[in-house]
């Protein structure tokens, strides 16, 4: 079975996978270097596989990397890449979450409840899931924390609910009715989970994703301005 390692450098993080004529599965453009007789092999869907990823815009085009050596995914970044390992359990990963895992694991994709509403709010309309037994590496803007909820309702203002167990119903909508609500509230849009499982929520960025979050404010005033 590949060996999944979070190698650190300068404070940037990648996800190290090591293969002993193994294959694994990972995003595509996620490879950043590899080294050893590793072979990449990008298969081609099934029609309606095909069919589907055309009316979800979702990639199913997913690299696979076999054989013996070292493929370091990324890119190098100052997120926290995470390392699940699942036993005949489903999750819902957000869009863009997803990093490598094993081949054992189905990867594809679900809509989400509240189409208008999610293309109004420009929240994603189509995140990745991911079922069976085997290990699956995802990434977050910052480190994880627990959520269980019991028959409850979670409601999350922006996209730091990373994961969440494919039992949990999900659904972005207006918080309060009507414009007005959203004016005097200072709120838009907002994620909605409920029923019974676990949320993975990455509410407080790492130090380095703040900064880098604060200077680009700090230009927005100057772009353009010439």
């Amino acid at each position: 079975m590949p060996a999944y390692e979070i190698v650190i450098s300068e404070e940037l993080r990648m996800v190290k996978v090591a293969l002993q004529g193994d294959e694994v599965r990972s995003e595509r453009g996620a490879m950043h270097y590899m080294r050893g007789q590793i072979e990449m092999v990008t298969k081609m869907p099934g029609v309606g596989k095909l069919l589907k990823s055309v009316v979800s815009k979702e990639s199913i085009f997913r690299p696979t990397y076999k054989g013996t050596g070292e493929v370091y995914f990324g890119p190098p970044s100052f997120d926290e890449y995470h390392v699940m390992e699942l036993n005949d359990e489903s999750w819902i990963l957000d869009q863009g979450a997803y990093v490598c895992s094993d081949m054992s694991l189905e990867i594809g994709a679900i809509r989400n409840k509240g189409l208008k509403t999610m293309a109004f709010g420009g929240e994603g309309i189509f995140q990745t899931s991911v079922r069976g037994t085997g290990t699956v590496v995802f990434k977050s803007a910052g480190p994880l924390e627990e959520i269980q909820l019991n028959g409850e309702t979670l409601t999350v203002d922006g996209r730091f609910a990373v994961a969440r167990e494919g039992s949990l119903q999900f659904e972005t909508k207006l918080l309060g009715k009507g414009i007005m609500s959203k004016a005097a509230g200072g709120e838009g849009f907002v994620n909605v989970i409920s029923g019974t499982g676990k949320v993975l929520l990455a509410p407080v960025p790492t130090k380095w994703n703040t900064i880098l979050h604060r200077n680009v404010l700090d230009l927005i005033p100057f772009l353009g301005s010439n």
